[in-house]
C-alpha cells in the first residue's frame, strides 16, 4: 500500500489557515496551500491494514486506500478517476463533510487518522486545474424524461446519474440559481460559489436542464410534472426549527438560514451590507451545530460587537465517548474555525423569554439545566436552582437543526405520504406511496451530511433508472460507475 511504512515515517498534518486577522475581513476560503510533496507524504501514510474501515465510515462507499495508492505514487490522473467513481463531487465533499471516513480509519485509533478529505479535495482540485473534469453527455437517449425536484446535492447527484444512463433530466429549483444550500445556506467562506459554478456548467454541458424560480406547488403547479416519466424529490429537509418562548414576535430574531442567505446574496452581488447585519450587535447564537457555527463566523465578518454560542445539550467530551468506540463516529466536541475566530460558548443553557422595547428586542433570558432520568427511564431536563441569567441581545439567530421538508404545496398536490416525523415516506427502493416518484437526500431520511445527501441521490438515481427500464447499469454504494471509469 503505497509507502509501506509511511504511517510509522509521517506525522498527520494539515494546510496552515490564514490569519483570523486577515480572513475575518473577507470571504474567501480558509486554508492555504498545500505542497505537492507533503500531500504524497499524507497519502503515504495510508496502512495496508487488510481491511479498510474507511469504506464502512464513508456513506459513498469510495475507494480511499485506492486513490491514496495512487496519489503517493504522483498518479493523479488515475486517483481522479478512481475518486470520481463513487463521488460525482469531491470538490464539495473535501471543503464540507465532516469525515466520518477519518473517524474509521485505523489510524484513527491513536488519534492521528490519514488525512482523506484534504486528499479528497486535493484530487479533484488537480483535475480541474488539468483539464480532465470535462462534460461527458451520454452516446444516446432512452426517450424517457424525468423531473429532479431540488438542485442541492442529493438532487444533482440523482440528475447527474440519471442523465449518464441516458434520461432527459429537467432539475426545478426554487431559488434564482442552481445549488441549494450549496449556494445560499454554506457560507462562502466555507465554499466559494465560483466552485459550485463550474460543477453547474459541466452538468449543463452534459445535458442538464435547470429550471429556476420554479416554487413547484406555487408558481408552477404540480400538475406540470404529469409529462414526466419519473419524479425525483431532492428539496431538502428546510423546515427550521422554532423557538416558542415568550417575545418571540420581537424584531431582531431570526432563523439562520434567513440570516445565511442574506450574507451570501450580498457576496454575490458584491454588496457591504445585508438587511439582517451584526454590525454592532450583541449576537446571540441558539444551537451548536454547523448551521450555529456558520453565523458565528458571519457575524465576526460583519463587526459584530459580542458573539455568545449557546446550545441545549451537555458539551461533549473531547476524546471518544465510551459508548462510541472506534470506528463508530462519536459525538464528541469540535470546534471549527468560525469557532476559534471569538465566540463564548455555553452549554446546558434553556432560553426561557425574549425581553424587549418598543417591539424591538433587547436581551434574552436563560436558566442553566441538567439532565438525569426520569421514571421512564429516558433522558428528562431540570433546569438549575438560581441560574436565570439576562444576556444583552440585539439579534438573536435560531440555528436549532431542521425538522423536515417544508409542508408544501407541492407534497400535498402529487399525495406524497409522509412518515411520523415529516419526512418524505419511501420503501427500500426509495419509491414513495406514488409507482414514478421517488425520494432521496434530507428530504427522505431528515437533516443529515452531504455525503449522505449525495450518496442518496445516487441510489435513488439507481432505482430509478431500474423502474423505467427494467435493468440499470448505475452502481450502488461502493460499486463504482462504468461510465466514468
Amino acid at each position: 500500500m503505497g509507502k509501506v511504512t509511511g504511517f510509522k515515517e509521517f506525522q498527520r498534518e494539515l494546510p496552515k489557515y490564514r490569519s483570523v486577522q486577515e480572513r475575518t475581513h473577507d470571504y474567501k476560503e480558509i486554508p492555504t496551500d498545500f505542497p505537492e510533496d507533503k500531500l504524497r507524504q499524507q497519502a503515504a501514510r495510508c496502512m495496508d491494514c487488510g481491511i479498510p474501515f474507511c469504506h464502512s465510515g464513508c456513506p459513498l462507499g469510495n475507494f480511499i486506500p485506492d486513490w491514496n495508492d495512487l496519489v503517493y505514487k504522483g498518479k493523479w490522473r488515475e486517483a481522479w478517476q478512481r475518486l470520481s467513481a463513487t463521488n460525482n463531487f469531491p470538490e464539495f465533499t473535501g471543503r464540507l463533510c465532516p469525515a466520518p471516513c477519518e473517524e474509521a480509519c485505523v489510524l484513527n485509533i491513536p488519534e492521528t487518522p490519514v488525512t482523506i478529505e484534504l486528499i479528497e479535495k486535493a484530487i479533484i482540485e488537480k483535475a480541474f486545474e488539468n483539464g480532465w473534469v470535462v462534460a461527458e453527455p451520454p452516446a444516446k437517449r432512452t426517450g424517457k424524461k424525468i423531473a429532479v425536484v431540488g438542485s442541492g446535492p442529493s438532487g444533482l447527484a440523482a440528475a447527474q446519474q440519471l442523465n449518464r444512463a441516458g434520461h432527459t433530466v429537467t432539475v426545478f429549483e426554487r431559488a434564482d440559481k442552481p445549488g441549494g444550500l450549496l449556494r445560499y445556506g454554506i457560507p462562502d467562506f466555507k465554499l466559494e460559489k465560483a466552485v459550485l459554478d463550474r460543477r453547474i456548467k459541466v452538468l449543463a454541458d452534459e445535458g442538464l436542464t435547470f429550471t429556476t424560480n420554479a416554487y413547484l406547488g406555487k408558481n408552477i403547479p404540480a400538475e406540470e410534472l404529469k409529462k414526466f416519466d419519473a419524479i425525483v424529490l431532492c428539496g431538502g429537509a428546510t423546515k427550521p426549527r422554532d423557538l416558542n418562548i415568550p417575545g418571540r414576535e420581537l424584531e431582531g430574531i431570526h432563523f439562520a438560514m434567513e440570516y445565511l442567505q442574506q450574507q451570501n446574496e450580498a457576496v454575490a452581488a458584491g454588496e457591504k451590507t445585508t438587511p439582517i447585519s451584526a454590525k454592532n450587535k450583541h449576537v446571540i447564537v441558539i444551537g451548536g451545530g454547523d448551521t450555529g457555527s456558520d453565523c458565528v463566523g458571519t457575524a465576526r465578518r460583519q463587526g459584530a460587537k459580542s458573539i455568545t454560542n449557546f446550545e441545549l445539550f451537555p458539551m461533549p467530551t473531547k476524546g471518544r465517548p465510551a459508548h462510541q468506540p472506534w470506528p463508530f463516529w462519536p459525538m464528541r466536541l469540535r470546534s471549527s474555525t468560525s469557532h476559534y475566530e471569538g465566540v463564548e460558548r455555553y452549554w446546558r443553557i434553556n432560553s426561557l423569554r425574549f425581553n424587549g422595547a418598543e417591539g424591538r428586542l433587547r436581551s434574552l433570558v436563560t436558566a442553566t439545566v441538567e439532565f438525569g432520568k426520569g421514571p421512564d427511564g429516558r433522558p428528562r431536563m431540570q433546569p438549575m436552582p438560581f441560574t436565570e441569567h439576562e444576556w444583552p441581545a440585539d439579534l438573536v439567530l435560531l440555528a436549532m437543526g431542521f425538522v423536515g421538508p417544508e409542508p408544501n404545496a407541492l407534497l400535498a398536490q402529487l399525495g406524497v405520504e409522509l412518515d411520523q416525523v415529516g419526512n418524505v415516506k419511501t420503501d427500500g427502493n426509495y419509491r414513495t406511496n406514488l409507482p414514478n416518484v421517488f425520494a432521496a437526500g434530507d428530504m427522505r431520511r431528515g437533516q443529515s451530511l452531504i455525503v449522505w445527501a449525495i450518496s442518496e441521490g445516487r441510489e435513488a438515481a439507481r432505482a430509478t433508472d431500474l423502474f423505467l427500464m427494467g435493468h440499470t447499469a448505475l452502481p450502488t454504494k461502493g460499486g463504482g460507475d462504468m461510465l466514468r471509469v
